[in-house]
C-alpha cells in the first residue's frame, strides 16, 4: 500500500463528527481513500445522498491530512506497517466484521493471516489457579497444534501470562493495544512487548501516536482481539469483565468461543461457568480439546495421510465452486472462516457457494461449520 494511500487513510479515522462505521462506507463507496480526498470538495457529486454531517466533517480533511503526514514520520522512522481495509495483509478474520478499523498500525512479523489463531482472555485480577490454566493451555496447545498464532491484549492477569506462556514454548503471539506504538501499557510489560516482537510476534493498534490508554479504548480493543481470532479462549472471570464483553463479541462475529470451568462458588470462576451454563461458550479442559473441537490437525495423534485421490468427475463447476473444491482438497475438514480465507471469498458468499456444492453431493458439513469433500 502506498504512502499516500497511507495518509488518506489515516486522515480519514480523524475527521469530527465522522463515525467509524460511516468512514468504512465512505471509504467502500468510494474505493479508495484517495479517491475520497481527490472529491472531497465535490462529494454530492459522487454519493447524492450524502449527509450534511459527512460534507461537514470532509471539509476538515486537509487538516487531517497534515496530521496523517505527521503520523506518517513515526511510521516510517520506526517501521511500522499501516493497513488499511484494501491492503492485503489487513488481518482476512478481522475485515469480515462491520466494525472493524479503517487503518491498523501494526508493528511486528508474524502472519496476520496465520492459518490457525487463538485469542486468550480473562480477568487482569487472576489467580493462582488461572495462571495455572493459562501456563498448561498454552504447552499443551503447542504439543497439538505448534503453529497456532496466540492473540491477547498485554494487560495485567490473564492477558500478560498468555503471551509469556506463549514466549516459554516458542509461539508466536501478538499484542492488541488500546493505545498508540509510541508506548507500551502497564510500563512493566514493555520487555515482555520487545520479547514478543523479537521472537516473530507483534504489536498491534487501530491507534495514533500520542493516544492514552483511556477506559473506553480498551472496551473498543475487544473488537480485535475478537474478531482477529478462529476462536476465543476465557482462562478465568468473574461475573463482569472486559473478558465476558469480548466473549459476546466473538459469539456475534461466530467465532468459536470456549471457557475453563471453576470452582462453582469461587466469584473468580463465575463468568465462565455462567457462559458455559448459557451456552456462551464450550467447556474446555486442555489445548488438545480446543484442536479436536476446531478439527485442527493434532500432531500427538494424526500422522501424516496419504493424499486423497482426486475426484476424476465432477459436475460442472462455477469459478467460484472449483475454488472451494480445491480448497478442501487433500484436508480431512476445513472451517468455514478459514475456507473463505484460502479462497479469497466473502464469508457470506463461501457459505452460499458451499450449499450449493452440498446440493450437489460435492461437500458435506459436519457440523460447527466444518467442511470436507465427499470421499
Amino acid at each position: 500500500m502506498n504512502a499516500q494511500e497511507s495518509i488518506y487513510a489515516i486522515a480519514l479515522t480523524r475527521l469530527r463528527g465522522l463515525s467509524l462505521l460511516n468512514a468504512r462506507k465512505l471509504y467502500e463507496a468510494m474505493g479508495s481513500a484517495g479517491e475520497v480526498y481527490v472529491h472531497r470538495k465535490e462529494i454530492l457529486d459522487c454519493i447524492p445522498d450524502a449527509s450534511e454531517r459527512l460534507v461537514e466533517a470532509l471539509n476538515g480533511m486537509d487538516d487531517a491530512v497534515r496530521l496523517a503526514e505527521q503520523e506518517m514520520v513515526f511510521v516510517e522512522q520506526k517501521g511500522v506497517q499501516v493497513l488499511t481495509l484494501n491492503d492485503p495483509d489487513y488481518p482476512k478474520r478481522l475485515k469480515e466484521c462491520e466494525d472493524a478499523p479503517l487503518v491498523l498500525y501494526y508493528y511486528g512479523t508474524a502472519h496476520l493471516n496465520a492459518s490457525h489463531i487463538v485469542s486468550v482472555i480473562g480477568t487482569r485480577r487472576c489467580s493462582e489457579y488461572g495462571r495455572g490454566i493459562c501456563n498448561n493451555f498454552i504447552a499443551s496447545l503447542k504439543q497439538c497444534c505448534p503453529d497456532v498464532l496466540v492473540v491477547s491484549g498485554l494487560a495485567y492477569g490473564i492477558d500478560i501470562c498468555a503471551h509469556r506462556a506463549a514466549l516459554a514454548n516458542k509461539m508466536t503471539t501478538i499484542g492488541v493495544l488500546a493505545h498508540g506504538l509510541d508506548t507500551i501499557y502497564p510500563s512493566m510489560h514493555r520487555q515482555t512487548a520487545i520479547e514478543m516482537v523479537r521472537e516473530g510476534g507483534g504489536l498491534l493498534t487501530e491507534y495514533m501516536t500520542h493516544t492514552t490508554p483511556e477506559k473506553m479504548n480498551f472496551v473498543s480493543r475487544n473488537r480485535i482481539v475478537a474478531g482477529l481470532c478462529d476462536a476465543c479462549v476465557v482462562v478465568e472471570s468473574p461475573a463482569k469483565g472486559g473478558s465476558l464483553i469480548t466473549a459476546d463479541l466473538a459469539n456475534d462475529y461466530n467465532r468459536d468461543v470456549f471457557a475453563f470451568p471453576g470452582r462453582v462458588y469461587d466469584e473468580s470462576c463465575a463468568g465462565c461457568l455462567r457462559l458455559i451454563q448459557q451456552n456462551g461458550a464450550k467447556l474446555l479442559m486442555s489445548g488438545e480439546d480446543l484442536v479436536d473441537a476446531m478439527g485442527w490437525p493434532n500432531a500427538l495423534r494424526d500422522k501424516p495421510q496419504q493424499k486423497a485421490t482426486q475426484q476424476e468427475l465432477f459436475p460442472v463447476l462455477t469459478e467460484e465452486e472449483r475454488t472451494l473444491v480445491n480448497v478442501l482438497r487433500n484436508v480431512d475438514n476445513k472451517h468455514i472462516n478459514q475456507i473463505a480465507i484460502d479462497a479469497n471469498i466473502p464469508c457470506a458468499r463461501a457459505s452460499m457457494i458451499l450449499l450449493d456444492l452440498e446440493i450437489k453431493g460435492i461437500v458435506k458439513e459436519l457440523g460447527g461449520a466444518r467442511y470436507r469433500i465427499v470421499r
